[in-house]
């Protein structure tokens, strides 16, 4: 990374840019409220595992059981999210940012009229190599259960749901789960730990950047000391649906320079046009500093519905025009120098 990055005389300015008073007040009755973290030891032998890639496929699966099972939203989210933790006693490694795939319990009958197992559903894991429990003995998921509304019925077709989300948000402690994996080159953390990370999120696609800001701020690893900016952008319909709140909170309190979050509410906030706010809409609140930073090599990445980066790439290409930038020749650049990390679904 070049020398304008490892200086970065006027990042740090970004994190307490152009908040309004209102703002400023909420954020410091947050962090005066969040629990401090604390770094915890963990096995560092983790640390020279490489990077693990398809250490088991659907021929020749992984069998780990499920921990716990935790719905993470409120009442009013619309739909429901749990995280799952899975005991793997350490014997599917990853690393920060890869995914596993689960194949669901049972069969189909496929085109050919032939009765065959289900196929592999991927989920980006949303612990570090460490698990929750600092260990490596355990892997989590954030997983939303699938459903289907009917007009017709006029309620939830229970023949249409996602079998595979389904399976995992009504599993009970115990319950065997087929995995393969883990799979995984696209969403890496970069190995400057001095590196401006701005994540875009909406939904579950948080599961990969909360392994980020576990490693970056929760864990005692001697060989990564993140010095860091991490910048979250996390896009979802309104406050009871916000994923690992809590946790981002006690981040934002502990490390104020170096953490920062900034949410997209689609049905409590609105957008400078007076419309619904989703995630390009808060991008753009702070696209002078974003192009800034990632003329200065930062990496953006984005996790979530595919549906997302449409929108996202209009609003960067109209403000890049705005800013007299080419934008094809410019968004190229950051893809050559590997600054723009996207995985959706």
């Amino acid at each position: 990374m070049n020398a304008a990055v490892v200086q970065r005389p006027s990042v740090k300015a970004v994190f307490a840019s152009k908040p309004s008073a209102k703002r400023t007040s909420v954020r410091s009755a947050v962090r005066a409220a969040a629990t401090e973290v604390k770094r915890a030891d963990v096995p560092l032998e983790l640390e020279e595992i490489g990077l693990p890639m398809n250490t088991f496929n659907p021929k020749k699966p992984f069998t780990g059981k499920i921990k716990s099972v935790e719905r993470i939203v409120g009442p009013n989210a619309t739909g429901e999210t749990c995280h799952i933790i899975i005991e793997t006693n350490g014997d599917i490694p990853f690393v920060e940012g890869q995914s596993y795939g689960v194949i669901p319990p049972g069969t189909k009958v496929n085109s050919k009229g032939k009765e065959v197992p289900h196929g592999t559903r991927l989920y980006s894991i949303a612990s570090t190599r460490y698990g929750d429990s600092f260990d490596g003995q355990t892997a989590s998921l954030c997983v939303r259960r699938a459903t289907y509304w009917c007009p017709e019925l006029g309620k939830e077709d229970a023949a249409k749901k996602g079998i595979c989300s389904n399976f995992l948000c009504d599993a009970t402690p115990g319950t065997e789960i087929t995995m393969t994996g883990p799979t995984g080159k696209v969403l890496l953390l970069p190995e400057d730990p001095n590196a401006v990370v701005i994540m875009v999120a909406t939904g579950t696609g948080i599961a990969p950047f909360r392994t980020f800001w576990r490693r970056m701020f929760m864990e005692n690893v001697p060989n990564y000391k993140f010095t860091g900016l991490a910048w979250l952008f996390m896009g979802v319909a309104n406050s009871d649906a916000k994923l690992y709140d809590d946790e981002i909170q006690s981040i934002a309190a502990t490390y104020p320079d170096q953490f920062r979050i900034d949410y997209a509410l689609s049905r409590e906030q609105t957008n400078k046009s007076g419309g619904k706010m989703y995630i390009q809409d808060k991008v753009e609140e702070y696209a002078d500093e974003i192009f800034d930073l990632m003329k200065n090599g930062a990496h953006m990445y984005f996790c979530g519905l595919k549906g997302m980066m449409p929108g996202i790439l209009e609003m960067l290409e109209r403000v890049a025009t705005e800013k007299g930038l080419n934008w094809s020749e410019f968004y190229e650049g950051l893809k050559h120098n590997n600054q723009v990390h996207v995985e959706v679904y």
